[in-house]
Parts: structure tokens; C-alpha cells; sequence
């Protein structure tokens, strides 16, 4: 595997989740949030991206949403859970992606919002489409996943470099 093949890192938001009376990292999944992650599975298994790596937030939503997406995968990468995607900003989601081995070259963020949105419009200097219109539009959703390319090594990312190539939301 070259640098110069560029990299994809899909950043995915956590299905919707439950409000019963526990911690905001303890929060499951609710009925909904469940439907929507195995949807979003399928959708991420449609892409074709053969990815090397996943890491997730420690959250129970997050580890529940993961669990059902990667059922549908042909595939299932390495799984890294990582406390500090939790209530991460997306400063510190790049620091955590600037230490990914350069061995991986296709990686899966799954984490929360704000800090997932905001990475995805950090990352992204271009868009392909109208990706970065239907993103500006819908948001980040709960389910919601952006596909990023990049050229490089994982040290070298940073503000602008990627290219928003796709992005999903539940009932788009």
C-alpha cells in the first residue's frame, strides 16, 4: 500500500438513542436507533470501502449502533473503542486520527455530534456532488455517516485536506 493512494474515513454518528434514567454515556439505543444503524450498515456495506480499522466511542449508544452496522458488513475491520471520541471536539478527533498506523488505510470513525459534523466540515476542503449541499442541508442526524478521501499519512491530517466524496442520513 502507496501514501499516494488516497484514504477514506467515513465518519458516522451514533443511531438515535434512548433518554431513561442513566449517565449520558450509559444512554441505549432507542427502537428507532436501532432500525436506522442496521440501515446505515447495509448502506456503509454498499460502499465497498474495505476498511482496515473502526474506532469507536466507549458510549453505550455508539458500541450498540456499531454492533448493528457491522453485522451487515462482508467484513469486520479491527475495533478500537476509544474513551476520548466521547464528547470529543473535532481538534481533538484529529489528534486521535493523527495517531492511526499507516498500515490502515481505510478507517471508520463512529462517535457523536457535534464533534463528528464539525470534523467532517473541518476535513473537507471539496466536496464531490452535491454532497456538501445535502450535508449543509440535513446536518449531522442521528445514523448519519460522510465519507472523506485523503492523500497521505494519517500524521499529515489536518483542516481542509480531505475531500467530502459522500454522505448518508436516514430517510434521505
Amino acid at each position: 500500500m502507496s501514501v499516494a493512494e488516497p484514504r477514506r474515513i467515513v465518519l458516522f454518528r451514533h443511531a438515535k438513542a434512548d433518554w431513561p434514567q442513566v449517565t449520558d454515556h450509559e444512554r441505549p439505543l432507542a427502537d428507532r436507533g436501532r432500525m436506522d444503524a442496521a440501515e446505515a450498515g447495509r448502506r456503509l456495506a454498499d460502499t465497498d470501502i474495505p476498511f482496515d480499522l473502526a474506532l469507536c466511542s466507549t458510549a453505550t449508544r455508539t458500541r450498540e449502533t456499531w454492533k448493528l452496522a457491522v453485522h451487515e458488513f462482508p467484513h469486520r475491520p479491527k475495533t478500537i473503542y476509544e474513551e476520548r471520541i466521547y464528547e470529543a471536539s473535532p481538534g481533538e478527533l484529529i489528534a486521535v486520527l493523527n495517531e492511526t498506523p499507516d498500515d490502515a488505510q481505510n478507517l471508520l470513525l463512529i462517535g457523536h455530534n457535534p464533534g463528528v459534523q464539525g470534523l467532517a466540515e473541518i476535513l473537507s476542503g471539496s466536496a464531490e456532488g452535491d454532497a456538501r449541499d445535502r450535508l449543509s442541508r440535513r446536518g449531522f442526524p442521528a445514523a448519519a455517516f460522510a465519507v472523506l478521501s485523503f492523500s497521505g499519512t494519517w500524521k499529515t491530517l489536518e483542516p481542509g485536506v480531505a475531500t467530502l466524496v459522500d454522505y448518508w442520513a436516514p430517510s434521505e
